[in-house]
């Protein structure tokens, strides 16, 4: 009944209980001491004294200071979500926000919750220290702040019971005194079932940087912003002529709309004192995106991409943020300069390829944001160096080398030196904090986690500056390449504090960084071979991939000899290549294999797409004779700049004649026609390949059969003589039916006798005509006389020489 009004008491709000603890301290010390009066006052005072100090620690007998989670003073867990101002003032009022959960199996009863202020951490190491630190610890976890407002009562919680919270305390009652970085803790203090007295139940630590006044020396703190992404951009291309491109997906989208990682970047970083870091190819990728362009759906169908808006403003936006500021490009795509220098080194032209990456993104930049960028500077994944990347990262030019300290170690001195270093060749290396640098790579979307992160990267530049206040120094930050949106926050809610805020540091550019003064102290010496990080060696891009590069460069370069147009190759493939050994792979394994497989492949479709079309076996009769060969050209460009040649696989005396050009437009075919000559009767296998200018062989040959067959003298005079007994045949033949005159027509009815055949025979004057066909008394007929009348079908003799015979 008492823990259901306790927690209906504390859903009403229930706050500031200071004198409500009182009196239940005060009613606990006389129930203790009320049996012992009568002369045991000193034993009476020794029980009014325990549950005193046990209301600011955990008797150790029964509640650990730090056990397992769920028991002693881990029973609660304490998420602060925010802490504002992060940076307070003389007169500000510290407001903490956030939530109490009932971790454990018991109920929790009088849950109050209060604000303790430890002692001044005077080092970089005491921060990571207590903020690694789990439990309650009296000595280290200092006081609890008293007074109006300095507390909230939770009431009652049973197990897994969560409490939003909001604390008000007056800074001036946090009794802050000299300039340093105090910690401060919200912590939880009541009961559970089986013990009888009030304990700490929970802490959550956080830490506040305080400074009475202006540092005498601030630290020019150098942080590099950076706009980098995993390549999206393939080198395929629609055969339009805008050559709509091709995206793996839309994820890049997504990062460039409102809330987006990449948005959210320019957006926070536009008022901030930092150094743009960017890969020119996410400002190609961004620009390509502000027309048509397609992505590849879960299928791998392309389908029409969403984001042009989204890139339009991004790109507008990032113009407007960067004008007047300090740019520096990468190498385009961002290539892994660690790889390169440990297996890219061993592949021919491997190395060659980083000039061209920094040239093309000079170019870029200046193309797209209309602004100068700094190519000088290299980065290594994760600022971890070896000689050899040295020597990689400055072969392009660039004579300033990002490393990081806890790969370039210090000795010997006690505080964080200036960060540029000659490293000799008249090279630098800015050395970055590495405190300061991995200070939001956690997970900060989970609750509490940013404004942890933020008070420790404060509380770090803050001691920073107080290590040596007679001295000023130059410090880079460089932070992880991909920021998400919630780390991006992080970063920008610092550096806005420290730049509003902040007394004891200065924004400064990373071309000031480099020029600053060098540490005498500090190491100069670059890290040796064996040093580099074995998880580091471990993601870099194995050999194969500059071999497969390499490969795919030289069919690049055979292919785009023969093109008409070859800027609609070299640009997208060009750049694709680039993409190909970037940095991003080292977290996307398969990711990168596949992209390159893909470059090489639809390149390698890109050049069978002209090609000779296959020839059945032919047969040649003769002496000479004329070979086909056709060449398809199924490009949407003309093709120029190769010759044809065949080639005779035995010697059977087959000239197959000379090489021909070839020059076939876009979507035609085209025959070539060789004169070959044949010396002898055989078999042979003709081989047919393509070569361009240069002599390089271009796709595979294609092979074809030819049968020779020689034709001698003597069978040209036998068949000439067959041909000349056929033509005197034909003239005997023609001659003799000559002399025969017309045959009779064997459809002409035959002669009937009697008186009726004299009448229907007559003619107009009363002659007939004579049946061997000549009129009568003409003296024309064989038989004038009338010999030659007709004997009748009852003679049965047969008819004279001469005479015609109707059949």
């Amino acid at each position: 009944m008492d823990e259901r009004v306790a927690e209906a008491a504390e859903m009403q709000g229930t706050t500031n209980a200071p004198p409500r603890r009182w009196l239940r301290r005060t009613a606990t010390v006389l129930t203790a001491t009320l049996p012992l009066l009568g002369g045991l006052l000193p034993a009476a005072t020794a029980v009014a004294q325990a549950p005193a100090s046990s209301a600011s620690s955990a008797s150790p007998a029964s509640a650990p200071a730090s056990g397992e989670q769920g028991t002693g003073s881990r029973t609660a867990d304490i998420t602060v979500n925010a802490l504002t101002p992060s940076v307070p003032e003389k007169g500000d009022t510290l407001r903490i926000t956030g939530k109490v959960t009932n971790s454990s199996d018991h109920a929790i009863t009088d849950g109050e919750l209060g604000l303790r202020v430890g002692p001044k951490l005077d080092s970089r190491s005491a921060i990571e220290q207590n903020a690694k630190r789990k439990g309650y610890n009296s000595s280290a976890d200092g006081t609890e702040v008293t007074g109006k407002r300095t507390s909230v009562d939770v009431g009652s919680m049973r197990p897994g019971i969560s409490r939003s919270f909001s604390l008000k305390v007056p800074v001036q009652a946090l009794k802050l005194r000299d300039s340093g970085v105090y910690q401060i803790g919200v912590a939880l203090s009541g009961r559970t079932r089986g013990v009888g007295y009030e304990q700490v139940l929970g802490i959550e630590r956080s830490f506040l940087p305080w400074q009475t006044s202006d540092a005498e020396n601030k630290t020019q703190l150098t942080y590099m912003w950076p706009l980098i992404s995993t390549p999206q951009l393939t080198a395929r291309t629609e055969s339009d002529e805008q050559q709509t491109p091709v995206f793996r997906d839309d994820r890049l989208a997504e990062e460039l709309a409102p809330g987006g990682r990449l948005q959210q970047l320019v957006r926070l970083g536009k008022d901030l004192p930092i150094t743009w870091v960017i890969d020119p190819d996410l400002l190609a990728s961004a620009e390509a995106m502000t027309k048509r362009y397609l992505v590849r759906d879960e299928n791998g169908k392309e389908v029409p991409g969403k984001g042009q808006e989204y890139a339009k403003q991004w790109l507008s936006d990032l113009q407007d943020a960067v004008r007047g500021e300090e740019v520096v490009a990468l190498p385009f795509a961002d290539p892994d300069l660690a790889s390169l220098a440990h297996k890219g080194k061993y592949v021919p032209g491997a190395l060659g390829n980083l000039g061209p990456a920094t040239k093309r993104s000079e170019v870029a930049v200046e193309a797209i944001l209309h602004t100068e960028a700094g190519t000088d500077f290299a980065w290594p994944d994760q600022g971890a160096l070896d000689p050899s990347i040295v020597d990689v990262a400055t072969s392009a030019g660039a004579r300033n080398v990002i490393a990081r300290s806890d790969h370039f170690r210090d000795t010997g001195i006690s505080y964080t030196p200036t960060s540029a270093r000659p490293i000799g060749g008249g090279n630098t290396a800015l050395v970055a904090d590495a405190g300061l640098s991995t200070a939001f790579d956690e997970d900060l979307s989970k609750p509490g986690a940013s404004s942890k992160a933020v008070q420790r990267f404060l509380a770090q530049t803050h001691t920073l500056t107080a290590e040596q206040p007679a001295q000023q120094r130059s410090v880079v930050v460089a932070p992880q390449r991909m920021p998400t949106a919630a780390q991006a926050r992080a970063m920008a809610t610092s550096l806005k504090a420290l730049n509003d805020n902040g007394s004891w540091t200065e924004g400064a550019d990373l071309s000031a960084a480099a020029e600053a003064k060098p540490d005498p102290r500090a190491t100069r010496a670059v890290p040796g071979n064996g040093a580099y990080p074995r998880s580091l060696r471990a993601q870099e891009l194995p050999k194969e991939a500059y071999e497969q590069v390499r490969h795919t460069n030289a069919v690049l370069d055979d292919f785009q000899k023969i093109l008409s147009r070859q800027d609609r190759v070299i640009t997208p493939f060009g750049t694709a290549l680039h993409r190909a050994t970037s940095t991003a792979w080292r977290a996307e394994e398969q990711a990168g294999q596949d992209f390159r497989d893909d470059v090489e492949d639809y390149l390698t479709g890109l050049t069978k797409k002209v090609e000779l079309i296959q020839k059945s076996p032919i047969t040649l009769s003769g002496r000479s004779a004329t070979i086909p060969v056709t060449v398809q050209n199924n490009l949407f460009q003309d093709v120029d700049g190769l010759t044809l040649k065949l080639e005779s696989s035995r010697r059977i005396g087959l000239d197959v004649g000379k090489e021909q050009p070839v020059r076939v437009a876009g979507g035609h075919s085209q025959s070539v026609k060789f004169n070959t000559t044949a010396k002898a009767n055989g078999r042979s296998v003709v081989k047919a390949q393509l070569y361009t200018k240069d002599g390089q062989p271009y796709g595979k040959p294609m092979t074809f059969r030819v049968n020779v067959t020689s034709i001698t003298s003597a069978v040209l005079l036998v068949i000439a003589g067959g041909v000349l007994l056929v033509v005197l045949a034909g003239i005997r033949m023609y001659t003799q039916r000559k002399r025969r005159g017309p045959r009779p027509d064997p459809d002409a009815p035959l002669d009937e006798t009697g008186a009726d055949e004299d009448a229907d025979g007559a003619d107009e004057d009363g002659d007939k005509p004579s049946r061997n066909g000549t009129e009568n008394g003409n003296g024309t007929g064989p038989d004038a006389s009338g010999a030659g009348n007709d004997t009748g079908r009852e003679s049965g003799g047969p008819p004279g020489p001469g005479e015609k015979v109707n059949r």
